[in-house]
């Protein structure tokens, strides 16, 4: 009996999927996205991927103790899902409140939990992208093919929080931790904490530990405006005492909200000084004067960074009542038992927590490759902040930064139903941008202003984000007001639009 010799056994090629139109992420942004196609555009076959055990992106990531929002929850919300809770939300609120959109709208069949997108490949000969995930619990590869892809993955990391690099960090005994990566095991009872940071995070997270801690010390480098208030709004309050539809209690209110943040946001454009004024008055009447002169007055005017709302102030209720200490100074080095600052005061701790911010995520942290060539997407121009030069069949939600995200990922979804619509209309199976010819002299520049905005997070990515220039439509103007009245109006057969097609090459010849 003779034994054949043994031959490789050849692994069997992964099978695609395809979908008409593939979302990424499951958030806030990707479940509104899978609502508005299945009332726009019911004809279409799309699928979500999502690379965490369930939808709600940051909601599900962060779980350090008191998230919320700093968006009132009138506007955060979706347009089409009436909120009816208090203003500024917990995490569990919200996820109860998208977990109600996807049971209500049979959402759940369309979305793929565990699935982390590797690679995202165009090929304009098939006009078709490839879609390559991993199965998080099993390690299974899965492809996917799609004719339009719908980038709703957000703009940082969810796998880790930023935090520089200060002298003699190993040599501290105690605990460092980022409030993006907290440790279900962490025990603050009766501790000396230092929380690092001056923003959202560190005013939501200081106020629900401080009780717990033995004392707790926000130290920060420069200070930020906050705008303190109560958690309700009375206009809903009111609305609800005459037993008026939560539908249109949800819209009114809403319009009252965006009414109110334009006025804010454009008299902090035009009157900064007046505007400072108004903030740091608020935080005195909780805190005192001396204590806003030396720890709350921001050296930069209003609405360069985002500005936080402190539900019932509970941040400055906080360090009235001695639970909570602020420093501003500069970190001079870690020691063994806290951090020595730079005017020589030591600070002792336990824990330090690090809230310090995000690093940004571009495209997802996806290779993308076009036409065999890898995607530089930092050498590409953005059209509206939604679609890119060089990018086709792709839009990109990329919310607002003085304005709930929400109301762009909504105007977006509007936006990309239409397109898919006018693509089968025209018999389109591809849509670019591309610069015409009164745009070749235009200069390109860094995607946001510094001089109107300036996160650290944005500064230290810059230059992984595309480019804009000086006409309206290359640029993210980042503000709602005027893009909720521009963006259903934009002409699909403008010239920065190009299609192509069996049905458009056609034409063409005709």
């Amino acid at each position: 009996m003779s034994l054949a010799s043994p031959t490789a056994v050849k692994a069997a090629p992964v099978k695609a999927e395809h979908f008409d139109v593939l979302v990424v992420g499951a958030g806030i942004s990707g479940v509104g996205a899978a609502y508005h196609m299945t009332q726009q555009r019911p004809g279409k076959t799309f699928v979500v991927l999502e690379a965490l055990e369930g939808m709600g992106g940051t909601w599900l990531t962060h779980q350090y103790p008191g998230i919320r929002s700093d968006s009132d929850l009138y506007t955060f919300g979706y347009r089409f899902k009436p909120w009816v809770g208090p203003p500024i939300a917990t995490a569990q609120e919200i996820l109860d409140y998208m977990n109600a959109v996807v049971d209500e709208n049979d959402l759940g069949r369309h979305i793929r939990y565990r699935h982390r997108i590797t690679s995202a490949t165009w090929s304009s000969a098939e006009t078709l992208w490839t879609i390559e995930a991993t199965r998080t619990d099993t390690g299974e590869i899965r492809r996917f093919t799609a004719n339009f892809l719908w980038m709703c993955q957000g703009y940082y990391r969810h796998s880790e929080g930023y935090t520089p690099e200060w002298p003699g960090m190993d040599d501290f005994k105690g605990r460092i931790v980022h409030p993006q990566t907290w440790p279900q095991d962490l025990d603050l009872t009766g501790t000396q904490v230092v929380v690092i940071g001056s923003g959202a995070t560190a005013a939501t997270l200081v106020p629900a530990i401080a009780e717990d801690c033995g004392h707790v010390t926000l130290l920060q480098r420069s200070p930020t405006y906050f705008i303190p208030g109560r958690n309700e709004n009375l206009m809903a309050d009111e609305l609800r005492k005459l037993q008026i539809d939560e539908t249109w209690i949800h819209e009114i209110v809403r319009r009252k909200v965006l009414f109110d943040q334009d006025a804010f946001t454009r008299l902090a454009i035009e009157q900064p000084e007046a505007v400072k004024q108004e903030l740091l008055a608020g935080v005195s009447a909780l805190v005192g004067p001396e204590a806003v002169a030396k720890h709350f007055t921001p050296s930069y005017r209003p609405w360069r960074q985002r500005i936080a709302f402190v539900p019932d102030g509970d941040l400055f209720q906080s360090v009235k009542a001695g639970r909570t200490s602020v420093v501003t100074d500069e970190i001079d080095r870690f020691t063994a038992t806290g951090i020595l600052l730079k005017s020589g005061e030591t600070l002792e701790a336990d824990v330090i927590i690090t809230a310090t911010g995000f690093n940004l995520n571009v495209l997802g942290d996806i290779a993308f490759t076009i036409d065999g060539k890898p995607l530089e997407f930092g050498k590409t121009v953005t059209y509206r902040g939604m679609m890119f030069t060089g990018l086709p069949n792709m839009v990109w939600v990329f919310g607002y930064f003085r304005a709930s995200w929400t109301l762009r990922a909504d105007l977006l979804a509007d936006f990309v139903c239409r397109l898919l619509t006018h693509m089968d209309e025209k018999g389109a199976a591809k849509v670019s941008v591309a610069l015409r010819p009164q745009d070749a002299d235009m200069p390109l520049l860094p995607w946001i202003d510094p001089e109107n905005f300036n996160p650290g997070y944005l500064m230290r990515g810059m230059d992984l984000l595309p480019k804009r220039g000086d006409k309206p439509e290359w640029q993210h103007s980042q503000d709602y007001w005027r893009e909720k009245d521009e963006l259903p109006l934009i002409d699909l057969d403008e010239p920065a639009f190009v299609y192509e097609g069996a049905a458009v090459a056609a034409a063409k010849v005709a």
